[in-house]
């Protein structure tokens, strides 16, 4: 169901108890308009700009309010904010739910790039989950254990000593006892999602859009097939679309009519970005040796991971642009390694292209391309021959 209304009249009219979870996605406080085009140059745009702080939580408590009303007695809410006013919503939450019926605060966690703000740079959001009761559902999922964690951890089962400090289990003969087959490590609060990237195919143009990954994370842990999610600020529909892959029924709310048009659109073919990240662990993108690491390490450079042509770039650009560096690798021809660290550079718009070999013939300085640079050895000063070659032009 879609109901294009502001969700407080559109709410009144859903029966008690009748949905098994929340999903509140609301603006933020942030005292902007939010606007964002996709790839076709159709613009979304909606208003988070308040009179006054008291405006904006009246409005967010009037509506948590029929949140409550409309939960049955095992739903959960997931409130998501940023710092905007997080501090203020949580009291909200306390005060309609109750205190007691907190059940966690989940840090969102992702990278996202941005040299335009002075301090930390924001890399996380929170979602305030609550129970209407303390009889609500909640479905344990397992991930893996740390690479760090000691096998005995795993395989030893434990007991309590006389002042009730967990040790280590041994039977009579001092032999090690066997714990319990193991599921893994429980979920925790923290969750490491990837930002949606600008490129992905889940990218509607919809400003603050979330991904689907982490909507699916929400719906499994607190609803089983078959349940009702309501989202009373569907936006885009990402809310709408998790539930629909995952066998959930839905009813996703907006007063703005272009996030209603977007919602039925995507729910017409619903899908995700898959996530490499996600899938095999950020193991995945650590492509290079411990060779090629202690090289480039030498070198004041932010190292690249799964690309073809170039290791690293120097932080430092020269003459405006980009310095890329390569590697030859082992069971690689020069002329082979050249090529590809010419081509990558001439995409990425680089100045200079620096090629790091083993072995230096007066025949590999003749194929040269002007802006390449080739250190037959490590003890090479890399700013000196950039400096040089920049006094030839």
């Amino acid at each position: 169901m879609l109901i294009h209304e502001d969700c407080l009249s559109a709410m009144k009219r859903l029966s008690d108890n009748s949905v098994d979870m929340v999903y509140m996605d609301p603006p933020f406080f942030t005292q902007k308009t939010h606007t964002l085009s996709n790839a076709s140059g159709i613009r979304y745009e909606f208003s988070d700009v308040w009179n006054s702080r008291e405006e904006y939580l009246k409005f967010i408590k009037e509506r948590l309010i029929e949140c409550k009303r409309v939960m049955n007695a095992k739903a959960s809410i997931f409130l998501h904010c940023d710092t905007a006013a997080s501090h203020h919503l949580r009291v909200l939450l306390d005060d309609v739910f109750g205190e007691s019926n907190f059940r966690s605060e989940i840090i969102w966690t992702y990278k996202r790039w941005s040299n335009s703000k002075k301090g930390l740079l924001p890399g996380h959001q929170t979602i305030f989950f609550y129970s209407k009761t303390k009889d609500y559902i909640f479905n344990t999922f397992y991930g893996d254990y740390s690479p760090t964690t000691n096998l005995d951890q795993i395989l030893q089962a434990r007991e309590r000593d006389a002042r009730g400090k967990a040790k280590y289990k041994y039977d009579s003969n001092g032999s090690i006892v066997l714990g319990k087959e193991k599921k893994g490590v429980p979920l925790s609060d923290v969750w490491e999602i990837p930002f949606l990237n600008p490129k992905a195919k889940e990218r509607t143009g919809y400003p603050t859009q979330k991904p689907i990954e982490l909507l699916e994370k929400i719906i499994k842990i607190s609803t089983s097939e078959g349940a009702t999610v309501l989202d009373p600020f569907c936006g885009s529909g990402t809310t709408l679309v998790a539930a629909h892959l995952l066998n959930r029924r839905y009813i996703g709310i907006d007063i703005n009519p272009d996030a209603i048009t977007l919602s039925e659109k995507r729910l017409e073919m619903p899908f995700k970005t898959e996530s490499t990240l996600l899938k095999v662990g950020s193991g995945a993108y650590q492509t290079k040796s411990q060779r090629e690491l202690s090289i480039l390490q030498q070198f004041d450079c932010d190292i690249v991971q799964r690309n073809k042509g170039i290791d690293a770039f120097l932080k430092k650009y020269y003459l405006g642009k980009p310095v890329a560096l390569r590697i030859q690798k082992e069971h690689e021809s020069f002329e082979d390694a050249l090529a590809l660290l010419s081509n990558a550079g001439k995409k990425k718009g680089c100045s200079f292209l620096v090629l790091i070999t083993q072995h230096l013939t007066p025949y590999m300085q003749n194929i040269l391309p002007d802006n390449m640079i080739v250190l037959p050895s490590l003890e090479c000063v890399l700013n000196d021959e950039i400096e040089q070659q920049l006094g030839n032009l």
